[in-house]
């Protein structure tokens, strides 16, 4: 963010000579460096206050002879009880640290199902089969045009075969052949990347909020596989985009419980059933927005797979603001007056996804931030609220504390406000503009689909950290940070990106104009 100062002008030398200070540009970039420099001070202050001490120490020690190490040995000797007491004890407190800390997980590989091109819905063929079926007025066919038009989505999008089929056929035995052909994708692909074998996953979690069928999506996943009969399976419905990001808490958690395990998570929507037919416009939206996808991650708390591992995972941070009414309703599934069942989204949707990821951040913050960003908060917030000066609030530089951000490809609206709050540039936001240009709105696996960019760009580096974050109905906000174990060779790479990644990004147009026939 650029500060503006105006010039002012001063008086040299006593004399009438006046002259302008420094351009603001100038001053910007002079006020960007000194921040970067006392960043950089704060994150090493520890280093720097450390090295004089050891200087100090390593001079003191260097005047020390042979005489006086003897008489330290001597004195130990006299005290061979006290000294063997507390090597036990320093001993059995490192045996308890190391018991009881927490067990690293490691995501190990992940896969996003890309369809076949025989699912691509352009712009041209949404608008046509729309208006094919027969449900919608004119005046409700040119507001979906216009929110198509708008909604940052290009024209290789997909949606399934019932939906795109003429009469559509929204029946239990399409959506379940959607649901295999993207879980099964998705999974066959994970499985032939690790090597690893289904009898051998131990954790399997599966989250589809709106198409929960019996048996469940699960049990579908353990029959085809055949995972073997103790697996502790879960499958998570009705929690909207942010889904797969408590799937990953969830698998996180399990695994601090269940040593040498792999833990399986499968992220996936369903459209056939799901597709709204009537004419209340807070339910439209959906159509326009949401698409074919899912992904499938296999995490791991086994240390023998850090080394073949991806990433870390280092921080999950769940925020649900459920208890609120507003938040409760703003997105909901109901009939509408004919009795149609869609999703309803409030106008109030902004508003609440702000003050979800405001709660958010605020929990997330304190662990990912470096001190220096901290400090500056403090000092903003103390002067607000103590001394009640009229200052803005701090808005603390998460790019200090991430290389990449994934953020849920929601919509366009969602992502030009998380780019503006956090100031992001535009490289910051690319994976997830592209993932919303090329697949649309996955919902929960939409995520991945920008991870996976980003590795195909050849972004990832070792040691680089990267920020997930989500918004779901409920309403929830969740966010998962992951640290890169290795340096990410494309090249090496299979995702739905790298046959064409060599045409991203594009640019989007504020508005893209849907041609008529």
């Amino acid at each position: 963010m650029s500060i503006q100062i105006s010039n002012q002008e001063v008086s040299e030398n006593g004399g009438g000579r006046k002259k302008n200070h420094l351009p603001n540009f100038l001053l910007s970039v002079r006020l960007k460096y000194v921040k970067l420099g006392y960043h950089y001070l704060i994150s090493n202050a520890l280093y720097l206050l450390l090295v004089p001490l050891l200087v100090i120490a390593s001079a003191h020690l260097s005047t020390l002879n042979f005489q006086d190490l003897l008489q330290l040995w001597n004195h130990l000797k006299f005290n061979l009880v006290a000294f063997t007491l507390g090597s036990s004890l320093m001993v059995f407190l490192a045996t308890l640290y190391f018991m009881s800390r927490p067990r690293k997980v490691y995501l190990v590989n992940f896969a996003c199902y890309k369809p076949d091109p025989a699912r691509f819905c352009t712009r041209e063929i949404f608008v046509e089969r729309s208006q094919l079926t027969g449900s919608f007025t004119e005046e409700n066919m040119a507001f979906q045009k216009k929110i198509l038009e708008r909604s940052g989505l290009g024209q290789k999008t997909y949606l399934p075969e019932a939906v795109l089929r003429v009469p559509p056929n929204p029946c239990m035995a399409e959506a379940r052949k959607e649901a295999e052909i993207v879980m099964f994708g998705a999974i066959d692909e994970l499985l032939e990347k690790t090597g690893v074998k289904p009898k051998d996953i131990g954790i399997l979690i599966v989250n589809c909020s709106l198409f929960n069928p019996t048996p469940s999506l699960s049990a579908m996943i353990v029959n085809r596989y055949k995972l073997r009969g103790n697996i502790l399976s879960y499958n998570l419905g009705g929690m909207g985009c942010s889904a797969g990001l408590i799937s990953i808490d969830l698998a996180k958690q399990m695994l601090q419980v269940h040593p040498n395990s792999y833990a399986l998570v499968v992220s996936m929507e369903n459209i056939t059933l799901n597709w709204y037919f009537g004419n209340d416009r807070s339910m439209l939206v959906s159509n326009c927005l949401f698409r074919m996808g899912g992904a499938a991650i296999l995490l791991s708390n086994r240390a023998s797979d850090r080394r073949r591992s991806k990433y870390q995972l280092i921080h999950t941070v769940r925020t649900h603001k459920g208890a609120d009414d507003k938040s409760f309703g703003c997105v909901f599934q109901r009939e509408d007056d004919c009795r149609n069942i869609g999703v309803s989204l409030s106008k109030d949707l902004m508003a609440v996804a702000g003050e979800a990821l405001k709660t958010n951040i605020t929990t997330l913050g304190p662990l990912v931030l470096p001190m220096s960003e901290q400090l500056l908060f403090l000092a903003t917030l103390v002067a607000r609220k103590v001394l009640k000066m009229k200052i803005k609030p701090y808005i603390p530089d998460f790019k200090l504390a991430f290389e990449h951000f994934c953020i849920h490809a929601g919509g366009r609206a969602v992502l030009d406000e998380m780019e503006k709050n956090l100031e992001l540039s535009d490289w910051h936001m690319e994976p997830s503009r592209m993932t919303l240009y090329r697949f649309g709105n996955t919902s929960s696996s939409s995520l991945w689909y920008e991870l996976a960019y980003t590795e195909a760009k050849g972004r990832i580096r070792r040691g680089d950290r990267t920020w997930q974050i989500a918004f779901g109905s409920g309403f929830k906000c969740n966010s998962a940070v992951w640290k890169a174990l290795r340096t990410i060779n494309p090249a090496k790479e299979k995702n739905p990106w790298m046959d064409e990644i060599h045409e991203f990004p594009v640019h989007v147009p504020r508005i893209a104009p849907v041609n008529s026939s």
